[in-house]
């Protein structure tokens, strides 16, 4: 017993047992508002009742990185059945099949309004503006290829760069939008040589940019402080050797060619399969020397295939890649002016995801939306310029047609009855609607002015002419006043209607009303400045009417800068 004393045992002389350490201090929960934010950059629209699951995930050490989580296991909610369904059976004569673009776009409210993918949807959104087909122009009588296009972008947004580039490489959308598809081998004695129009866009538009950068996304510069090219007139050739040979995999020309939507009825309309990759002829392609990205020189007599798989790796492994993307997909759901830091972050996820994998965009979007300058409250360090965003048009409506509740009686989001004209002759905007390949946008559009004046972009802003600001503003209006649930008997069964019951209840009290709005619409009534309150307030004690007193409030909340900016 003295020997067990002796040695701390269980003798009754010896030491208490030390104190196990308090515990760590937890976490802060998320706030309402800070839910708002997060999903306002990770969703196609921030509401109440997603931020209320997030809230529930845990505190703010682990709740964002746990519905990231969640949404990275959700099948992608696609575009191409709703197209296919569409078509009528048997296929008339003389049938418009660029009509069917119509039920495109509206599965593509669909998905975005109700869809459960909503990180999927809004990086393919995002994805869809930098490797850009559109509708206008060639692709108007191909709506399963463009719908497609869509379905392939969403179902790469989580998956590996270097496939996602190879299936935008080979879909028979981009074939046709940027005519790589029939891209024929020079013809000797002739003018005929191979197309350059994606060997030049692949890399200025979707990978590397036109000069070269620092991991940082900042410009590197020569000797004398000037830009140095990414690539010059010789490259855009070589790689349009490589992109020749490619065409239709199933043409109606080809016996025993199969459909994929197992219609053969369609065969006299469509006249080939829209969605299947690109099949090689190898007579077409070009059989020379190729010369590529950094100082590499494909050699002669190579297949096809070889060729473009080596062309690919070419691009995906040149340093610019990692922060061209990063920076564009920042931009794109976070910030416009992202510091070079973030950056830098970003890109060293997409260079490498800690397994040696480069180019894994799930981890990509999660360093993106986890960074502490995604959310400056956060951090103890203040970002060097202003966080946040103006909001795409599209993505005002589909937040506000969310956070409302939008739907139609007919279950339908018919485009045709909320949109006359086209959804883009309103916002400027529509899913596979671009003007052009150069988007609806430029992401280093800088308005002219004190933006300007301070080195920074705000991209969007190129849409902010008069026309559009008094379209989009005047949808509002319409949609706030005449569109609600209050005249849902009176509307048309596909009108899309938004459900104000709450704020009539509250019509009698500005203040109350003016708050709930502001709840549904920012996140919280604190994210309004004194100046909208004060106005918002002003304008709903103008009328005694309930109905008139909700639009007022809703109306101008919807188009005020609080709403506009995403923070």
């Amino acid at each position: 017993m003295l020997l067990l004393a002796g040695c701390g045992g269980s003798g009754s002389s010896g030491s208490p047992p030390p104190q196990p350490p308090p515990p760590p201090p937890s976490a802060p929960a998320v706030t309402r508002e800070e839910a708002f934010r997060f999903l306002s950059q990770s969703t196609m629209g921030a509401t109440e009742s997603e931020s209320a699951r997030l809230i529930a995930l845990g505190d703010s050490t682990n709740a964002y990185s746990r519905w990231i989580d969640a949404e990275l296991a959700k099948p992608a909610s696609l575009l191409l059945p709703a197209v296919e369904s569409a078509y009528p059976n048997p296929v008339p004569v003389g049938f418009n099949i660029g009509s069917l673009n119509a039920p495109r776009i509206e599965r593509w409210f669909g998905n975005s309004l109700t869809g459960t993918d909503q990180l999927r949807q809004r990086v393919a959104w995002a994805l869809s503006q930098i490797f850009v087909v559109s509708q206008v122009g060639a692709l108007q009588n191909l709506p399963n290829a463009t719908a497609d296009f869509h379905d392939m972008l969403a179902r790469n947004a989580f998956g590996d760069f270097r496939k996602l580039l190879e299936d935008v490489t080979l879909h028979p959308a981009m074939g046709v939008y940027l005519s790589m598809l029939g891209n024929q081998k020079a013809v000797a004695g002739t003018n005929l040589r191979p197309d350059e129009n994606y060997a030049r866009e692949v890399m200025q538009l979707m990978s590397i940019g036109l000069v070269e950068l620092n991991l940082d996304g900042t410009v590197r510069l020569d000797a004398n402080g000037q830009p140095i090219p990414t690539y010059d007139q010789s490259i855009i050739e070589g790689f349009a050797r490589v992109f020749t040979g490619w065409t239709w995999t199933c043409q109606t020309t080809l016996p025993g060619c199969t459909f994929n939507n197992a219609r053969p009825q369609l065969a006299p309309v469509a006249g080939y399969n829209q969605v299947l990759p690109m099949r090689l002829y190898p007579a077409q392609h070009e059989t020379g020397a190729k010369k590529l990205l950094s100082g590499v020189t494909l050699p002669a007599n190579q297949t096809g295939d070889r060729d473009l798989q080596d062309a690919l790796d070419n691009i995906v492994a040149h340093p610019n890649v990692a922060p061209f993307i990063s920076r564009q997909l920042i931009q794109k759901l976070v910030t416009s002016n992202p510091s070079a830091a973030y950056v830098q972050r970003v890109a060293q996820v997409f260079s490498n995801d800690g397994s040696g994998r480069r180019g894994n965009l799930a981890q990509v979007v999660r360093a993106i939306l986890l960074d502490a300058e995604a959310r400056p409250a956060s951090s103890a360090a203040s970002p060097p310029v202003a966080p946040g965003k103006v909001k795409e048009p599209l993505l005002r409506l589909t937040q506000f047609w969310r956070a409302y509740g939008a739907r139609a009686a007919s279950g339908r989001f018919g485009v045709g009855r909320n949109f006359p004209g086209g959804v883009s002759a309103v916002f400027g905007q529509g899913p596979g609607q671009s003007p052009s390949v150069f988007n609806f946008f430029s992401p280093g559009y800088a308005p002219p002015g004190e933006i300007q004046a301070q080195g920074m972009v705000s991209p969007e802003m190129q849409l902010a002419t008069e026309y559009l600001n008094t379209q989009t503003t005047n949808y509002f209006w319409t949609q706030a006043n005449s569109r609600t649930v209050t005249q849902a008997p009176t509307l048309n069964a596909d009108d899309m209607f938004i459900d104000t019951t709450e704020e009539i209840a509250l019509a009698a009290d500005s203040e109350a009303l003016v708050n709930r709005v502001a709840e549904r619409l920012l996140g919280s009534a604190a994210r309004m400045s004194p100046v909208l309150k004060a106005q918002a307030k002003a304008q709903v004690e103008r009328s005694t009417n309930m109905n008139t007193r909700v639009a007022d409030a809703v109306y101008l909340i919807a188009v005020s800068p609080e709403y506009v900016l995403q923070r």
